[in-house]
């Protein structure tokens, strides 16, 4: 009985069979813990860095590239290790990050000079508020020279390894959760399963607003939640109490897409989790794998373009925010209550659209018109940014940006994975998700770097030449889904 009404509870939000139930609820659930976890912490990590001065926020991108360099071939090597289980590999890597948080909660207390101590009670000193120079830059409100080695090192390190955590958290789950769904259940389900995500940001942004003020304590929760994301993981798997039939199909393809060469398909999610798609490659070097499928497929190279172009968008962005928020907010307090603020605002419209639009509009639309939606809009907001350069515009194209990307294109550009083969759902898509991304945010950094430096802090000149990158978004995102669609047509002919 209480099956059948957790069942009819779904149903009510999305369209499930009896047998997806659980696998959808413990995928749900993951993401919501790793969500709340990143936004419970996020504001505290990017004060830390706008006290070490806005002018080092890039090269903190491009550090944060050389760490991912090293992380990303480390996660695809867990997967592949052969007395490791997917699910249990995805359990190990919660875990460790949820350990590395509380290592940092004893950096940050023990790197907290007399003046920047965090406390329960007070905020940072008038000494350490920014100031707004004659030109309306943004002075930091201390700089680079003002703190010890230390300080500055724990600040960097939690800097980079909430941005790692970030991305290889979400990318090792998603690649479970595709690995036990297809085209067609993941056009039914991904809306549901991020919904659980945004869910979790609107919970972390929430509780770092009511709790900004406990500083680095934030860390100790976010792992609590971390604990709770990998004890739910366990359950995204395929496990039933019907009748293997009844189990939803995953299928898989032979990497080579553009040679035509022969592609296979497993009947049900329940392959043994060692069980891969081989290609004829060196296995020396296990660690390099997910490059090499990425470099031995074109569809593949065109995902990653995607992507890439899809993390210089939105880091550029996400410099924006920031320099206005360092502009306009001098307390230390009030940047991780702003931060907190925005980031619950906007998980608001995004749930609300997760639960009642995502579903519907990749049944109806398809996956090509989902993932030209936010290069779309992209466009749409830098011409908007160029024309009114000020606060309001920036925080309504945000808004607008975010909904866009996880209501309808992020879940459709986890539809390009589901008609690839396993191996390359474990080792190419965490390479993508993870080392991708970090190229497209370094390339970002430089590119807003010299930009703002060569146009003297002009936001509207700079948003103009971000254009000519989206409309090469635009042109990849139309491409990959008219693809996506022929493979998924293959798959089920191959299938039937």
């Amino acid at each position: 009985m209480g099956r059948s009404r957790l069942d009819a509870l779904v149903s009510v939000f999305v369209t499930v069979h009896p047998h997806e139930t659980s696998a959808l609820l413990h995928s749900f659930f993951c993401f919501f813990f790793i969500l709340s976890a990143y936004f419970v912490v996020l504001p505290l990590r990017d004060e830390g860095a706008i006290s070490l001065g806005l002018s080092n926020l890039p090269g903190l991108f491009v550090g944060s590239l050389v760490l991912t360099l090293i992380a990303a071939p480390v996660s695809s090597l867990i997967f592949s290790l052969p007395n490791l289980s997917k699910n249990k590999a995805l359990v190990s890597i919660h875990r460790f990050f949820s350990i590395s948080l509380i290592v940092f909660f004893f950096l940050w207390r023990s790197s907290s000079t007399s003046k920047l101590i965090e406390s329960t009670t007070s905020t940072y000193s008038s000494e350490q508020d920014g100031k707004i120079g004659d030109q309306g830059s943004p002075t930091p409100p201390l700089g680079w020279d003002s703190h010890g080695w230390f300080y500055i090192s724990v600040r960097i390190g939690l800097f980079l390894w909430v941005a790692l955590l970030n991305l290889i958290t979400i990318s090792s789950t998603w690649a479970r959760v595709i690995d036990v769904m297809d085209s067609e259940s993941g056009s039914r389900l991904f809306g549901f399963v991020g919904a659980g995500a945004t869910l979790g940001q609107l919970f972390g942004s929430l509780f770092a607003t009511g709790m900004a003020f406990v500083g680095p304590f934030l860390l100790l929760f976010a792992a609590l939640l971390l604990e709770f994301a990998a004890r739910t993981s366990r359950g995204i798997n395929c496990n039933s109490s019907n009748a293997e039939e009844e189990l939803t199909p995953m299928r898989e393809s032979d990497s080579n897409h553009e040679n035509g060469a022969d592609e296979k398909s497993e009947h049900t999610v329940r392959a043994s989790p060692k069980s891969s798609t081989s290609l004829s490659r060196l296995q020396i070097w296990p660690i390099f794998d997910g490059l090499w499928l990425i470099l031995s497929s074109t569809y593949l190279l065109h995902v990653s373009l995607f992507i890439w172009l899809s993390a210089v968008i939105s880091s550029f962005f996400y410099f924006q925010k920031v320099s206005v928020i360092a502009t306009t907010v001098t307390s230390s307090l009030g940047r991780r209550k702003m931060f907190a603020e925005i980031n619950s605002f906007i998980a608001t419209f995004i749930l609300v659209g997760q639960l009642s639009m995502t579903g519907r509009i990749l049944t109806v639309a398809g996956v090509t018109i989902a993932i030209c939606s936010a290069p779309f809009i992209g466009l749409l907001n830098l011409v908007a940014l160029a024309v009114w350069p000020d606060w309001l515009v920036v925080a309504t194209c945000e808004t607008l940006r975010k909904v866009v990307t996880y209501v309808v294109t992020r879940p459709g550009r986890e539809l390009l994975f589901t008609v690839v083969s396993q191996d390359e759902k474990y080792k190419a898509k965490i390479c993508i998700d993870v080392l991708v991304q970090r190229l497209g945010d370094a390339a970002a950094a430089g590119m807003y770097k010299i930009l703002f430096g060569t146009l003297k802090g002009k936001p509207s000149t700079v948003s103009l030449y971000a254009l000519p990158v989206c409309m090469l978004w635009i042109i990849t995102a139309f491409y990959l889904g008219r693809r996506q669609v022929e493979l998924s047509k293959h798959h089920q002919i191959a299938s039937s």
